[in-house]
């Protein structure tokens, strides 16, 4: 339980972190982990399970918080 609690707090970290770089955008450690986790849960909901394993949750989850970023850049507009 509480292993796959860290391990989702790390994948979102390492996504949030990478959607950041991706979108050119900076932020806090704790921000990217949120960005990270809802966008892994936003991810998962329109890819479902791309791949098994850390790559492939990485993955959805990046590409999820990228989505995510996006939609805040267009409301804070």
């Amino acid at each position: 339980m509480l292993e796959s609690i860290l391990l989702s707090l790390l994948i979102g970290a390492v996504a949030g972190w990478l959607a950041g770089i991706v979108m050119k955008q900076s932020g806090s450690l704790v921000r990217n982990i949120i960005v990270g986790i809802v966008g892994g849960l936003l991810g998962g909901l329109i890819f479902g399970q791309i791949g098994t394993g850390l790559l492939g949750s990485i993955l959805t989850a990046t590409v999820g918080a990228i989505i995510l970023l996006f939609i805040i850049s267009l409301v804070k507009k």
